[in-house]
């Protein structure tokens, strides 16, 4: 079984989309283990996101994801990163296809709704950060 986070990020969690989103992961058979409401700190944000450290968005980035309340959680299906990908769809919710979950409650590639790991690798390593091992 395998393992991805879900963040829903401030923008979503605003704008009440919460259940709609866990309605969406229920449906596409992911078994949720693990999930919370927390506001992010700096530090926490920035810990999280510091592979983009060098990069010019980091500082907005950490800013905009601690702005308000998240929701992260736990999901765990057979080839869960790559289900839980196509299920977002892509960064920018312009370009997102049709019926995802980016095109359906982001506005823009910053506030686009949810955060979906990349990798296997990085659905243990993300997951481990907020729920532990």
């Amino acid at each position: 079984m395998e393992r991805t986070l879900m963040i829903i990020k401030p923008d979503a969690v605003g704008a009440k989309h919460i259940g709609d989103i866990v309605a969406r992961v229920e449906k596409e058979g992911f078994n949720i283990t693990g999930l919370r409401y927390v506001q992010l700190t700096k530090e926490q944000a920035g810990e999280f996101y510091a592979v983009h450290k060098e990069r010019p968005f980091y500082g907005d980035l950490v800013r905009y994801m601690t702005s308000g309340p998240v929701v992260v959680g736990r999901l765990e299906r057979d080839n869960a990163v790559n289900h839980w990908r196509t299920v977002i769809g892509a960064t920018d919710p312009q370009k997102a296809d049709p019926g995802t979950i980016r095109k359906l409650f982001g506005t823009n590639i910053e506030s686009n709704a949810v955060h979906g790991s990349d990798s296997p690798e990085n659905g243990d390593k993300e997951t481990a950060f907020f729920f532990g091992a």
